[in-house]
């Protein structure tokens, strides 16, 4: 009968803790952390271009400068709109002014894209270069991304073969070691038909999983200007001077840097080039770079912020003198201009697409082209993460 009174009265309890749990003094109980799931989280493009900046390659970083927004747009294609993140490792030798600069893997496009215009060729000449420790860094010095869903790799574009006499070098093949456990894929893109580099560059393509291709020095890259680029190039610069950022004084400068990082793109771009941008911009993939961090139209327009929320001194200049209804008045006709230069820009941006692909028809396809190697590795590799590609490159 005790056992049984027990067993009643231990029943009672438990029953008594279910029913009254939310009453209970939650620091006397040891929960568990719930377990977060992440639905559809947006896919991550990691990009790291490792250029040969020596004297021969003047004209492939001229073509990179003309067509990193292209590429990036091309990448942004795939009907998962992934995110795209681009860094650049520039390499010439030892004895040269520089063996490696490293420009880390980053949405804003335009920071990147401000450091590339300062690549310059020179240095070189005497065969061999730091092919190497420009491929190290790339592997070990990028903040790669860290989510499941991530494309990463690597595209080495030089002329000539690594040095592998320096004693104190990593070698290629451990270095690829090392990628193909980090899940980054390594192309590789002869530039010219040296006979020397053939060998290293087809090995390095296949220990990092990745595809070897030649192209013509400069690179092979279609490059037309059209009627549509400078109304493009206008309209996105309306864009950018429709941004405006909040934050403390640390967001507020590194906000500021991207802004002069803008400004020098628009003072040395071509209008081709800014065309370019313009239409990346434009995509979903785009926005990143468009807005950046702590830019409060976006942030107000996506709902991820209210404008009640944020402090006096946090707020953009422009918006202080203002009382609050004038503040979203402000907002709202901000939001409203955007809406209407995005719309613009996408329809100069189909005209532009429709006379670029008329262009390339002509030239009869160009399936030789840079754009169309690139698109096809990116297409094909890409597919492991589930990005599907379709259209062709953009130009």
């Amino acid at each position: 009968m005790k056992i049984k009174l027990l067993g009643i009265a231990l029943f009672t309890l438990t029953l008594g803790a279910v029913v009254y749990y939310p009453t209970l003094n939650a620091k006397n109980i040891d929960i568990p952390t719930p377990i977060e799931f992440t639905v559809n989280q947006k896919p991550v493009i990691d990009v790291v271009f490792v250029l040969d900046t020596t004297g021969s390659m003047s004209g492939l970083i001229q073509t990179a400068k003309e067509k990193i927004w292209s590429i990036a747009t091309t990448m942004a294609s795939a009907q998962q709109s992934p995110e795209i993140r681009i860094g650049l490792v520039a390499y010439r030798d030892r004895g040269d002014a520089y063996v490696t600069k490293v420009v880390d893997l980053s949405a804003d496009l335009d920071s990147v894209y401000a450091k590339l215009m300062d690549f310059q060729a020179d240095g070189g000449g005497d065969g061999p270069e730091s092919v190497n420790q420009a491929l190290y860094d790339a592997v070990h010095k990028m903040s790669w991304s860290q989510k499941d869903q991530a494309y990463q790799v690597i595209f080495l574009i030089g002329d000539a073969p690594p040095h592998m006499d320096y004693q104190d070098d990593v070698k290629y093949p451990r270095i690829l070691a090392s990628a193909a456990e980090r899940g980054i894929i390594v192309n590789t893109i002869q530039c010219g038909d040296m006979p020397m580099t053939v060998v290293p560059w087809t090995q390095i393509a296949n220990l990092g999983n990745g595809r070897f291709f030649q192209v013509e020095q400069a690179g092979g890259a279609v490059a037309y200007s059209t009627p549509y680029d400078r109304e493009i190039a206008a309209l996105s610069a309306k864009l950018d001077d429709t941004r405006i950022y909040y934050g403390d004084d640390e967001e507020k400068e590194k906000m500021a840097a991207k802004v002069a990082a803008t400004d020098k793109l628009h003072a040395l771009a071509s209008p081709a080039t800014l065309a370019r941008r313009g239409v990346f911009n434009a995509s979903v993939s785009g926005k990143t770079n468009q807005f950046g961090k702590s830019e409060l139209v976006d942030a107000v327009a996506s709902g991820s912020v209210s404008i009640e929320d944020i402090e006096e001194d946090e707020l953009p200049e422009i918006l202080k003198p203002m009382g609050r209804a004038e503040q979203k008045a402000y907002i709202a006709a901000v939001t409203e201009e955007r809406n209407e230069l995005h719309r613009q820009i996408r329809a100069l941006s189909s005209d532009r697409d429709g006379y670029l692909n008329k262009k390339v028809a002509e030239a009869g396809g160009r399936k030789d082209s840079l754009d169309q190697k690139l698109y096809e590795a990116v297409r094909d590799q890409a597919a492991a993460i589930g990005l599907e590609y379709e259209d062709g490159p953009a130009y």
